[in-house]
């Protein structure tokens, strides 16, 4: 029987190079925080309308790499809505 010649040889690209999922992104975009723009409202433990829109079904947190929410501002976020919890508001 004849060996197998090997496809993947020094001159030639592998198939997996040649796909769109694994070349560099060339349009990356920044995402701006809803809350740190101009008009933005304030984050805080009575505006129970905001800190809802943060909260999943079960209660829990939003991660900011879902809501887009910079660090400063997640970090009010997460202590306002404890706040908002310890007094049963939400």
């Amino acid at each position: 029987m004849p060996k197998r010649q090997s496809t993947n040889k020094k001159g030639k690209q592998s198939n997996f190079a040649k796909l769109s999922i694994f070349q560099p992104n060339k349009y990356k975009f920044k995402k701006t925080c809803p809350l740190s723009v101009k008009g933005a409202p304030e984050v805080d433990y009575k505006n129970i309308k905001l800190l809802k829109k943060y909260v999943s079904e079960n209660g829990k947190i939003l991660p900011s790499r879902i809501t887009n929410v910079s660090q400063k501002k997640q970090r009010e976020l997460s202590l306002s809505i404890k706040r908002a919890r310890n007094l049963a508001l939400i």
